[in-house]
């Protein structure tokens, strides 16, 4: 029972039948970015790349008082967005990734943290 429900949970959106995307898009759902929408995407942000999977990002801040400003940031506008990247912290280096994990993939939800991440590392980089 749990495989089954593992194996439901990974079906990538292409396998679903259109109804269900329309479904998910009238609950709200985040709709997957194609690879032309996540190139366009990644041209407007600092320092991104990635692909339809995940974007990412390395930071690297003048202090580590400075890296965990931007960490402490980051959580308060994930928290706001219900929406949290992974993040790794090495020293004055963060490493972020954005992805939508209950979709599969990066979607607007993703672009739009990158931005709101950008903003912050900017930031307290001409602060710092």
């Amino acid at each position: 029972m749990i495989a089954a429900a593992t194996t439901q949970r990974a079906a990538t959106p292409t396998t679903l039948p259109d109804w269900v995307h329309v479904e998910q898009e009238e609950k709200g759902m985040a709709q997957l970015l194609s690879d032309d929408q996540v190139r366009t995407a990644l041209l407007g942000l600092d320092d991104w790349d990635g692909d339809t999977t995940v974007i990412r990002r390395t930071a690297v801040l003048p202090t580590f008082p400075a890296a965990i400003d931007v960490v402490s940031q980051v959580a308060e506008v994930a928290e706001e967005l219900d929406h949290h990247p992974d993040i790794d912290i090495r020293w004055r280096t963060l490493h972020f990734a954005c992805s939508t994990h209950s979709d599969n993939g990066v979607t607007g939800k993703d672009t739009d943290l990158a931005a709101r991440i950008d903003a912050i590392v900017s930031s307290v980089t001409a602060n710092g």
